[in-house]
């Protein structure tokens, strides 16, 4: 099948808006909740205070999901997935927010994580884009690892997908014992949007060009390898035009939320609302929910809501 022939209106929704050794040809299933359409929760926390304290906005949404021991256990390995594929200052809107990175840290910290990674292979120079978007400073704060894209990190693996088979990935994923998924809310000018699952994207080596071939099957493909734990959408600051890299204000509205659930299906189908576009006109999205990686029924989720 075409994936790229499911997504609907993609041209007027845009207007709107190397060398390694193979390390598993089966890999062991990722470690986290299971994201299964019915068992899961979707949360959600807003404010309208501008400037929004962003820090404690995040720590109001895990309080209203049961906290952050729900997910995280004492001794736990966690690694953290955010976006910081890019050397842009955190107001242009195009990488995580790094209040809410550090906020997860702590929190994780809190409840008792061993240690806490921060892991990310950039699209720009690595160096400058942990420099620019605030991410050194977040691990500096925090004592987080904050784990550079070496080539001696990646081992291919089986992905068992139905686009890719063997593949470099990142392994600090592998390693792990939690995986929590915290992405930044964009619009992208070939899928549509990049929310959850296209996050998976950097936290693989190999050619990016060839992944954003086919590239909804490619999403798919990642989404049902990685498993995380949780996927945090990051709307503080959201990329309405110009993505994934933007670079001018005028890309960028202030939106001062956000999206939290074990189902990644369900949490980018969420975030499809700050775009007002519909989840299932998203090519990667219909695929996920088909292959039962989650669902885009809120009513079959438990629901929270809170305000700042």
């Amino acid at each position: 099948m075409d994936t790229n022939s499911l997504f609907i209106n993609r041209r007027q929704f845009i207007r709107l808006a190397g060398g390694a050794v193979l390390y598993s040809l089966v890999p062991t299933p990722f470690p986290g909740i299971a994201a299964e359409a019915g068992n899961g929760f979707i949360a959600e926390a807003s404010s309208d205070k501008n400037p929004c304290d962003v820090r404690a906005l995040t720590r109001k949404l895990f309080e209203s999901a049961g906290g952050m021991s729900r997910f995280i256990s004492k001794g736990d390995v966690v690694v953290i997935k955010p976006n910081f594929s890019w050397a842009r200052s955190p107001d242009l809107g195009a990488t995580t927010h790094p209040d809410v990175l550090e906020t997860v840290i702590f929190l994780c910290q809190e409840a008792g994580a061993k240690k806490v990674r921060i892991a990310d292979n950039t699209i720009h120079e690595a160096r400058n884009c942990f420099a620019v978007t605030g991410a050194d400073q977040v691990a500096k704060k925090t004592g987080a690892d904050l784990v550079y894209p070496l080539s001696n990190l990646m081992r291919d693996m089986n992905l068992q997908g139905h686009r890719l088979n063997v593949w470099p990935v990142f392994t600090p994923f592998k390693e792990a014992d939690k995986i929590i998924n915290l992405p930044v809310a964009k619009v992208h000018g070939l899928s549509g949007v990049t929310l959850g699952m296209k996050s998976w994207i950097g936290a693989v080596g190999g050619r990016r060009n060839a992944l954003h071939q086919d590239i909804h099957q490619t999403i798919v493909d990642l989404a049902q390898f990685f498993r995380p734990t949780i996927t945090l959408i990051d709307a503080i600051r959201i990329m309405t035009a110009n993505g994934p890299s933007g670079g001018s204000a005028s890309d960028v509205a202030v939106a001062n939320r956000l999206i939290l659930s074990d189902d990644p299906v369900a949490a980018d189908a969420r975030a499809c609302d700050l775009f007002q576009v519909q989840p299932l006109a998203i090519a990667h999205i219909q695929l996920a929910q088909k292959w039962g990686l989650g669902t885009t029924d809120f009513s079959k989720l438990n629901r929270f809501q809170v305000t700042l």
